[in-house]
């Protein structure tokens, strides 16, 4: 039986993109964006941690924003920080996140893990996010260094 022309494009285009998708790296990010997180996490003498890194990354959609999101996970202590919102113009800056260690004291000085994302979430209508799309990511190992 012959396909139609209308399904043999479609396989086409599906093979087509299957091969995209299979060889690009595990870890490029979408459209040129791009996250990093620093080798080291730091504790400030009032308890609060601070991570930081730089981003990059195009325009969002237009029924999304972009924000950063970054996490420590030490000893099976999970910490999650936002970052705040990113400003998407193609250019590199700066991004920084803040959070206290009152209710995590589980979170100490010495070897630990440290995640950023950027996500673009986007709402409904709602103060609830619709969906959350993670546009670039980094994580590797960190050192946490106390200053109190």
């Amino acid at each position: 039986m012959a396909a139609s022309g209308p399904r043999m494009a479609l396989a086409v285009l599906a093979a087509l993109g299957a091969t995209a998708v299979c060889t690009a790296p595990a870890n490029a990010a979408p459209y040129g964006n791009d996250i990093y997180v620093s080798s080291e996490a730091h504790i400030a003498e009032d308890g609060t941690i601070h991570l930081f890194g730089v981003y990059h990354c195009t325009a969002p959609s237009l029924a999304g924003e972009v924000q950063i999101k970054a996490t420590v996970v030490q000893e099976g202590v999970r910490l999650s920080i936002g970052g705040g919102d990113a400003r998407c113009d193609g250019t590199e800056h700066e991004w920084a996140a803040h959070a206290t260690l009152r209710l995590t004291p589980g979170v100490h000085a010495g070897e630990a893990l440290a995640e950023a994302q950027l996500q673009e979430v986007h709402f409904g209508g709602g103060l609830l996010p619709r969906s959350i799309e993670t546009l670039a990511e980094d994580a590797h190992p960190v050192t946490v260094i106390d200053h109190r």
